[in-house]
């Protein structure tokens, strides 16, 4: 991976995390379920519909049938009530199974890509500047947080003189997602009502 590109791919990931964030990890693992059902459970999610109508449905005639006046289809009701429940509890218990096992794989997935890749950035490139610092810009124990934890402190590039420092991906990891929060703080503040909009009979009867 190229140098220029890590503050990209950092930024990406803290987008993604944040992305997850806004939206609910249980929204998202809905949606991919249902996609997920609909390509790979479609058969099993049939059979649980028909069978629930047709125990509905069963149910429906057994209770209008007398258990003393027509006690034999009284009884072959019964029974095929029965074995639709229990046939409908095996569905159920099939998806049910199915949704556990891919609700821990996609939280795994998104651990990933999201706490798993920012672990891995930090530790990786922890001796790689994401930017160097122009040289008096921040004091010494500034420039040493930014680093922190090994991003190289007074290096000199090849174009330039000696700088103080540079930021660390965990540092701009941190600016990344400060500045998607700051947004998120301000998308908020222009959406949110106000106050006639919320009590409007309030503030006609203040304008009366």
């Amino acid at each position: 991976m190229a140098d220029l590109n890590l503050p990209v791919v950092v930024f990406l990931i803290v987008l993604l995390t944040q992305l997850v964030a806004w939206v609910g990890k249980t929204a998202l693992q809905e949606f991919a379920f249902g996609a997920y059902t609909r390509f790979f459970l479609a058969g099993t999610q049939s059979r649980q519909k028909r069978l629930r109508a047709q125990v509905l449905q069963d149910k429906a005639e057994l209770a209008k049938t007398s258990s003393q006046d027509e006690f034999a289809k009284w009884a072959k009701l019964r029974r095929k009530v029965d074995k639709g429940l229990a046939d409908l509890e095996t569905t159920n218990t099939s998806l049910s199974s199915a949704r556990a096992a891919f609700g821990l794989r996609f939280s795994s997935l998104i651990w990933v890509v999201t706490t798993g890749a920012s672990f891995f950035l930090v530790w990786w490139y922890r001796r790689v500047p994401v930017f160097w610092l122009p040289a008096g810009w921040v004091p010494g124990p500034v420039a040493w947080v930014l680093a922190f934890p090994g991003a190289p402190r007074g290096k000199a590039r090849a174009t330039t003189k000696l700088t103080p420092g540079s930021v660390s991906v965990g540092a701009w990891s941190t600016v990344c997602k400060q500045v998607l929060l700051t947004a998120e703080g301000i998308v908020k503040a222009l959406l949110a009502p106000t106050p006639g909009e919320l009590w409007p009979d309030a503030q006609a009867d203040l304008s009366g």
